[in-house]
């Protein structure tokens, strides 16, 4: 039960931390299920699986349970992305220029330098005129995981700091998305899903709150979205930023916060598993590993993970602070910022969804590619762990020190 409405920032922080550590072990244990499974004797079965189609053919909806996963299931994690993207725009760590300005800063260079190095070392190989999105996600979940594991002896102010990070980061993943993997599209249902966003949106100002309304409009705006030729997921996206993020007087909480409390746990531990189900069901042999680390796409993809993240959130952090009046936050030196942003390179939720959008017509390029984000999500993770679990013992011998100086006065 939450104790405190949304103005109390670091319980509810707090919050959003266990239930995402708690996520990110679902969906290791569903990630290590599709891995197994795809690389046993019974793989054909998995195929067979994530192949089935179902669903009206008559609105186009004759889809596979992979496509249901990626595009149905991800659109509730999304819709939960849009309701914290609100949240931190309004009343949270992005609500004011001052504030915004180091973790916005860090997320672009944390895009812009993986997408420009992925390009140089993937060359003019097939299918990188949209591979160079895959390394510019961060998976939220798995970064504020480890992060709550390794890194506990930290400031609060690097879990702040990562927070803001990740949102900013999934705002211009979100972006990417909508604008480069958009084809062939549908005017009418685009203002068909610009209407049912538009009657979400009166219908929270009028103070509504009857779910039975709500459930039929957001499936119908899904419909209309996927119906566009812009990917599902951007409903999920937009009806969460139209909801209403500040309580009213007669309130305890606001509806965007109590519908993050009952969706995210469903979200956490049954959307997003069930998609690594499907998407993280890879070749792992001999052969599959020969190819990840000799072809330039998932080359391309662990050097922009496990290089230019880094490189660029430390990078953008440090030119930020040098030329406007962002601060390093209290508490962190440089090392300790580093540690944290090693986290910005465990792409997977997001990196998996883009591969299977950039290289859906080169499935053995996906399958590499998505290999190279399994690996390159891991390696961060671990590094990052080590990085972490050091600061966070020098920061323990820094508060005996100042402790023992204080007895002794």
């Amino acid at each position: 039960m939450i104790s405190r409405r949304i103005t109390a920032p670091v319980n509810e922080f707090a919050r959003y931390l266990r239930t995402e550590t708690v996520g990110g072990i679902v969906l290791l244990v569903a990630t290590a299920i599709a891995l197994l499974w795809a690389n046993s004797p019974w793989s054909e079965a998995y195929l067979g699986m994530r192949d089935t189609v179902v669903g009206p053919a008559a609105l186009h909806l004759d889809l596979t349970l992979a496509q249901w996963a990626t595009d149905g299931l991800l659109a509730i994690f999304f819709f939960v992305v849009g309701l914290e993207l609100k949240r931190e725009l309004v009343v949270g760590e992005l609500s004011t220029v001052r504030q915004a300005l180091l973790p916005v800063a860090a997320a672009l260079g944390g895009m812009v330098v993986p997408a420009v190095l992925a390009l140089i070392v993937g060359g003019g190989a097939p299918g990188m005129d949209q591979a160079w999105a895959i390394p510019v996600a961060t998976d939220i979940a798995f970064a504020l995981g480890v992060l709550a594991l390794a890194g506990s002896a930290l400031p609060v102010t690097a879990r702040v700091f990562l927070l803001g990070l990740a949102v900013a980061d999934d705002l211009g993943a979100i972006a990417v998305i909508a604008f480069v993997f958009s084809s062939g599209l549908n005017l009418l249902a685009i203002g068909a899903g610009l209407l049912g966003a538009a009657l979400y949106w009166f219908l929270q100002r009028r103070r509504v709150r009857a779910w039975w309304i709500y459930v039929p409009l957001g499936v119908a705006v899904w419909v209309a979205i996927h119906e566009a030729g812009i990917h599902a997921t951007i409903a999920g996206v937009l009806l969460g930023l139209l909801t209403r993020v500040k309580p009213d007087p007669d309130e305890e909480y606001a509806p965007a916060l109590r519908l993050e409390h009952r969706i995210q746990p469903f979200s956490a531990g049954f959307c997003v598993p069930v998609f690594a189900l499907f998407a993280a069901g890879v070749p792992v042999g001999a052969d599959a590993l020969r190819e990840v680390f000799s072809t330039p796409v998932p080359l391309a993809v662990m050097a922009g993970l496990l290089v230019g993240k880094i490189v660029g959130i430390m990078g953008f952090a440090w030119l930020a602070i040098l030329i406007t009046p962002a601060c390093r936050p209290r508490g962190l030196s440089w090392r300790d910022m580093a540690a944290v942003s090693m986290l910005g390179g465990v792409g997977f939720t997001v990196s998996l969804l883009i591969a299977e959008l950039s290289l859906g017509d080169l499935p053995d390029v996906l399958d590499a590619a998505k290999a190279a984000v399994l690996i390159a999500s891991a390696a961060a993770s671990l590094i990052g762990a080590a990085m972490l679990i050091r600061r966070g013992r020098v920061h323990s011998a820094l508060d005996d020190d100042a402790a023992a100086d204080t007895g002794a006065s």
